[in-house]
């Protein structure tokens, strides 16, 4: 929540900065430069980032403060207004997947191609770009190391730069990857007419920890319970960050195309639990945030400008869109893994598999387009 700010007191014998950044050697390096100060006249106080999820690991916000510092004699701090903010953000990356499948008697996979097209975010991180032909693992991140075992997988990366410039956003490459995945395996066990959980525990006997959480979410979530007409769960599965996460999301959806969120529910096995409070609290407002994004948080452009400013029009979930969250926790003697990005990752491919099970309708594009989903019948 907290926009863009800084406060820099520029001296002829040195430079202080207040502000959050996740990269403070990067920021001091740049104003050491424009001050022209060596590195160690330049004192950066880092402080706590009250909402970042990828924006604060560029500094051009923090060169655009200490240019105009430089010019008084005073500490001069410089706050975005939250239309700014949005709109000269560093954007995550926009995709074109294809993906294919060969099935074999049992309607599991043999075979999985998965292409996908994106600019790189390396190219804005490394000093000299990021040479061309050279593979962005940040791009296949959620697409190459699924929890399944296919018998012959290729995943490819197709480089096309955007005309924006581009930032890392909460859960990185599999949050892409995850979503497209999932959604396309959830196709494949509707076209084999298998049940999603049971088709994906068909591929899993070489993976018991992601066994162990698919079980865990589909027993916790009552998954063959029956529901009423227009309402649905969707379950998502991944292995990112060391971390193995499943998540059910059931919805309900109007004949309008407005979706309601019922209840959610996750499983992880985060490998030993240093604080199992944290790791509730990560996973639940990842969770939240994923979900928004899915929901909401869509970026368009007329004539080169950012058409969404503040709240208004791209918005969040709010406290009473929210609804029960479970999450269960799974006793693990393997090293710690990562939580911040996890439940981001779980959001999207679990809420579009929900609504294709209220609606028939398969999502292959975000944020959620509630036209499609008007005057459907359920499947």
């Amino acid at each position: 929540m907290e926009p863009i700010n800084t406060t820099v007191h520029v001296r002829p014998d040195g430079c202080d900065i207040w502000v959050g950044t996740q990269t403070p050697v990067v920021a001091q390096k740049h104003a050491a430069r424009i001050t022209g100060l060596p590195v160690d006249k330049v004192a950066l106080h880092n402080h706590l980032i009250g909402g970042g999820f990828g924006r604060r690991l560029q500094a051009d916000t923090i060169e655009q403060a200490v240019r105009f510092a430089k010019q008084v004699p005073y500490p001069l701090k410089v706050i975005w207004t939250r239309e700014q903010d949005i709109r000269h953000d560093r954007f995550r990356p926009c995709y074109l997947d294809r993906l294919a499948a060969g099935l074999d008697e049992q309607g599991r996979p043999s075979v999985w191609t998965h292409r996908t097209t994106s600019g790189t975010v390396r190219r804005y991180f490394d000093e000299d770009g990021w040479p061309e032909g050279k593979l962005d693992k940040d791009a296949v991140d959620g697409a190459w190391d699924s929890p399944y075992a296919f018998p012959a997988i290729r995943v490819d990366w197709i480089r096309h730069d955007p005309p924006v410039k581009l930032n890392w956003w909460r859960g990185v490459g599999p949050t892409h990857n995850v979503f497209v995945v999932e959604s396309f395996l959830d196709e494949l066990a509707h076209t084999a007419g298998q049940d999603p959980i049971a088709y994906r525990r068909a591929l899993l006997d070489a993976n018991p920890r992601a066994m162990a959480v698919l079980d865990k979410v589909a027993d916790a979530a009552g998954w063959n319970r029956p529901l009423k007409p227009r309402s649905g769960r969707g379950v998502s599965l991944h292995q990112n960050f060391g971390t193995y996460a499943a998540l059910v999301v059931e919805v309900a959806v109007a004949l309008s195309g407005e979706i309601s969120l019922k209840k959610i529910v996750a499983a992880v096995d985060c490998g030993i639990q240093i604080n199992p409070d944290t790791i509730r609290a990560q996973i639940e407002g990842g969770v939240l945030f994923g979900l928004s994004a899915a929901l909401f948080n869509g970026i368009t452009f007329d004539e080169g400008r950012v058409q969404q400013g503040n709240f208004n029009d791209y918005r969040q979930l709010r406290i009473n869109e929210t609804p029960p969250i479970e999450v269960h926790l799974l006793d693990s003697g393997e090293r710690p893994g990562g939580l911040g990005e996890v439940g981001t990752v779980s959001a999207a491919p679990a809420l579009g598999n929900a609504i294709f099970a209220a609606t028939g309708v398969r999502l292959r594009r975000l944020p959620v387009d509630r036209r499609l989903l008007s005057k459907r019948e359920s499947s």
